[in-house]
């Protein structure tokens, strides 16, 4: 019976004479990372040296290499699983790491996400229909500020609340101190208000200092929370997941550009498959350089059905505005959280007005009809 394998798939760019080599290099790297000539083990030569696929020319000098790669040699292990799919190959300028045929239960073996959408609906009471997030900034505040504007945007109706990933433990923003005031507030608006904002922590720092913050949350009456798991590492962002299954975990971007993995397979699918309930990622016609055909497939990765896998809630942000939020509802449809904080913080006094703005735009949305081919796949 031949081994299981899994498909990773990556695009080169070579000359045409030479990317037979390159993908045959590809496929003993990711494998056995020595001269296959070497190795007189039948057993390895058969179910444990990657095997080239397919090559498909995308473009003069750009390829589509398809790999085919032992499950076993992932051990079912987070750390391994990336290592398998792009360790070495990572270190090639040439080589980006594109997209997954997972083998039926592999991902399953995950867990994926704890809560999904559909867990982060019921939390802030929206069943259906887009939900609004903001941001705790600037870095420097202390927390009764921080406080005071968290209070702010719950009043202004926001269905969530989250840290700045810039704060942590600093000296001028304790994190105990501060998520014990920013909880307190909210709670305290929500009980005169009625709403059912949530407020959400960034977790921060080695595994050790994660799973104390979390319980600290946890002590503040927290039961979701902002990590950014590259910076943390991936198996640790695994593992916490693991070990909270009453927590929702809102997965940041920070650092995802700093390898060459496919923004929609690493924020869209992985953190998805790892665990995250909403995944976070720059916006079309932001500060970033996206487009709105990748920021379409990051969502699209983040909700398409997959039997075992829950639905991963995408969240765009990075420099949106107020003005553009019906636009942005057409494109990403109702399941999505729409994630807009300086633009809402540049309010100042009138930030519970113009929340309450925001909050009113999201709720009375009436989507455009038919679907426009840009939101189509929604």
């Amino acid at each position: 019976m031949a081994a299981e394998r899994l498909t990773a798939i990556y695009h080169v760019t070579s000359d045409a004479a030479a990317i037979e080599r390159h993908a045959t290099g590809i496929a003993v790297e990711q494998s056995v990372e020595m001269p296959v000539a070497a190795i007189d083990d039948p057993q390895i030569l058969s179910d444990i040296v990657g095997r080239v696929e397919t090559i498909t020319e995308l473009a003069p000098g750009r390829y589509e290499v398809r790999i085919g790669l032992a499950t076993a040699t992932t051990g079912a292990d987070v750390c391994q699983l990336i290592n398998m799919l792009f360790g070495n190959s990572s270190i090639h300028p040439h080589i980006t790491f594109e997209r997954v045929v997972w083998p039926p239960g592999l991902a399953e073996r995950f867990g994926g996400p704890r809560h999904g959408l559909a867990g982060l609906r019921r939390r802030v009471g929206v069943a259906e229909g887009a939900m609004t997030c903001s941001a705790l900034k600037p870095q420097g505040l202390a927390p009764p500020a921080l406080a005071r504007l968290a209070a702010r945007m719950a009043e202004g109706g926001l269905d969530m609340i989250k840290d700045d990933h810039s704060l942590a433990d600093q000296a001028y923003s304790p994190f105990a101190e501060r998520v014990r005031q920013c909880a307190d507030a909210v709670a305290e608006t929500n009980a005169r208000t009625g709403g059912r904002t949530a407020y959400l922590p960034n977790l921060s720092g080695d595994l050790d200092q994660l799973r104390r913050q979390r319980d600290q949350a946890r002590a503040a009456g927290v039961d979701a929370v902002l990590i950014a798991p590259m910076l943390v590492g991936l198996p640790a962002f695994h593992t916490l997941v693991a070990e909270s299954p009453d927590v929702a975990f809102m997965a940041h971007p920070s650092f995802t550009g700093a390898q060459r993995l496919a923004p929609p397979l690493l924020l869209g699918t992985l953190f998805r498959v790892f665990g995250a309930d909403a995944t976070v990622f720059t916006n079309y016609g932001g500060r970033f350089g996206f487009s709105p055909e990748l920021c379409r497939a990051i969502a699209n990765a983040a909700l398409e059905p997959w039997p075992g896998i829950a639905p991963c809630a995408p969240v765009p942000a990075g420099g949106m505005t107020l003005a553009r939020v019906p636009e942005l509802l057409d494109f990403y449809r109702p399941d999505t959280i729409l994630l807009i904080g300086g633009d809402l913080l540049s309010a100042g006094d009138r930030l519970v007005e113009v929340g309450q703005a925001f909050a009113a735009t999201v709720r009375g949305h009436r989507y455009a009809t038919p679907v426009p081919a840009a939101a189509a796949g929604l």
